[in-house]
């Protein structure tokens, strides 16, 4: 479906999408609003079926989050703005009991140290980072869940890989992840 969204943009490629009832959404509307912002609801729905074997859909999380101020939808148009990082630290604290903080300021050198205290790690990054030998034209934009890091690299999920290489545990040198990483994201412990 990756492919399709960048190809045929992403309204016509998710209408047709028949996965759309099981995110959680009441129409093919709403999923296909929803769709291109909920990379972080991807990966708190990870964190959450590893931690408590416990499946929640995605857009049931994004409206309980959108409660917190996690995310805000303008109510004229509907478009979405986040996700926002201390309501959601607020949302999966109160909702999941799960410990978290938001952090800045880092480079992805310093994930590793960040891993060693936490169970997990939602990284900002530039979506290219589904195809990592091409440079990105900037940082940031899309939100990955680092997992822990293995001599000198790093492994994540990146909800939107294009193929099951680019989306589960994904393993990228520390530098090269670096390329894409916007110094910000949420440890989770």
């Amino acid at each position: 479906m990756t492919d399709a969204v960048l190809v045929e943009g992403p309204l016509a490629a998710l209408r047709r999408d028949s996965r759309w009832q099981g995110s959680g959404a009441d129409t093919i509307e709403e999923y296909a609003r929803w769709a291109g912002h909920i990379c972080g609801m991807a990966c708190l729905k990870m964190m959450v079926a590893a931690k408590f074997r416990k499946t929640v859909p995605t857009i049931h999380l994004a409206r309980r989050c959108s409660s917190y101020g996690g995310y805000v939808v303008n109510p004229e148009n509907h478009e979405i703005r986040g996700l926002i990082y201390a309501p959601f630290v607020t949302f999966i604290k109160q909702e999941f009991g799960l410990d978290a903080e938001v952090v800045t300021k880092v480079t992805a050198a310093d994930l590793p140290a960040i891993l060693d205290s936490s169970s997990f790690f939602i990284a900002s990054v530039h979506p290219a980072i589904r195809t990592p030998s091409v440079p990105p034209p900037s940082k940031g934009g899309h939100l990955v869940l680092c997992m822990r890091a293995l001599e000198g690299k790093l492994v994540f999920h990146n909800p939107s890989g294009h193929t099951d290489a680019s989306r589960r545990y994904v393993t990228l040198p520390v530098d090269v992840f670096d390329a894409f990483f916007a110094g910000r994201g949420v440890a989770v412990a």
